[in-house]
């Protein structure tokens, strides 16, 4: 009889350990090997196939002024390089972006929580986010350039208008995906008014908040092209989105090529650096994301 009742809780205790170990186990650093693998090798052969496809269809277009070769492109990257200029066109836009996006999340965040919280603020200005939110980047750049002329304030002011609409509608989709039980246990404990917010409502809210953010940034990276393409001064200095319209201008589509190639590493290096681990972290402290 004894033995009869030992032997489930020894069950019992070997699958707990047996969940312990698998824990553990995932809890610890994959190996390079791994990471090389699952991680770097698709991106990298994925960039092989492009280079190779562009290299064949090359002499099939036979055009330059319609498709530059890699080895053109290749020669704008190092002639930009030698001369000191690459670096000075990624942090003009870099520097520009950031920046305003820095400002989109403060001015983003209370009116996302504003709209949220507050029926008569969600009824007024819900549907104009919604509708600032679809439209286009570009059609901020003109009457941003009649009220604030050709300079940075121009450019910010077109972040601003593209950005925070998303922050405050990912704000808001996230805090309506907040379980009541969690906001009636804060009030309980006394997280109330502010002390409520940043300490039940903003956490519990984290994973929409956080797509608004990574959505918040792409609006910023296209407003920012925009602008730049657009409203072109000397005393802006040379962005990306300039560098795309000096291609143009002068026909060299292998200087088009170049802008694009750099809008298109800017965009994804921040994605990656910063709002895919942030992301990550956030999924995986609520247990929605395993560590492979």
């Amino acid at each position: 009889m004894a033995s009869t009742e030992t032997q489930p809780a020894q069950d019992a205790g070997s699958v707990e350990a047996g969940l312990d170990a698998l824990e553990t186990a995932a809890a610890g650093r994959p190996p390079l090997r791994h990471t090389l693998v699952n991680k770097v090798l698709p991106p990298v052969i994925a960039i092989a196939v492009v280079l190779v496809a562009w290299t064949l269809l090359y002499p099939v277009v036979d055009d330059p002024s319609k498709l530059p070769s890699p080895a053109a492109v290749g020669a704008v990257f190092k002639d930009a390089w030698l001369r000191g200029d690459l670096l000075g066109y990624i942090w003009t836009s870099v520097s520009r972006g950031l920046l305003g996006f820095f400002f989109a999340l403060l001015i983003g965040t209370p009116l996302g929580l504003l709209v949220a919280r507050v029926k008569f603020v969600r009824a007024a200005i819900g549907p104009i986010l919604s509708g600032l939110q679809s439209l286009p980047s570009v059609a901020w750049v003109p009457p941003a350039v009649i009220w604030l002329g050709l300079n940075n304030s121009m450019m910010y002011a077109v972040i601003l208008l593209g950005a925070v609409p998303s922050i405050a509608n990912g704000l808001v989709s996230g805090v309506d995906q907040v379980p009541p039980l969690f906001l009636r246990a804060g009030r309980t404990m006394g997280a109330t008014g502010l002390k409520g917010v940043w300490h039940v409502t903003l956490p519990a809210a984290l994973p929409g908040y956080v797509a608004g953010l990574k959505q918040g940034w792409a609006f910023s990276w296209r407003s920012l092209m925009a602008a730049e393409i657009i409203a072109n001064f000397p005393d802006l200095g040379v962005g990306l989105g300039q560098l795309l319209e000096n291609g143009r201008t002068a026909s060299d589509m292998a200087m088009v090529f170049e802008a694009i190639l750099l809008i298109l590493f800017v965009g994804i290096a921040i994605d990656l650096l910063i709002f895919s681990p942030l992301e990550r972290r956030v999924l995986r402290g609520r247990g929605l994301l395993v560590r492979s």
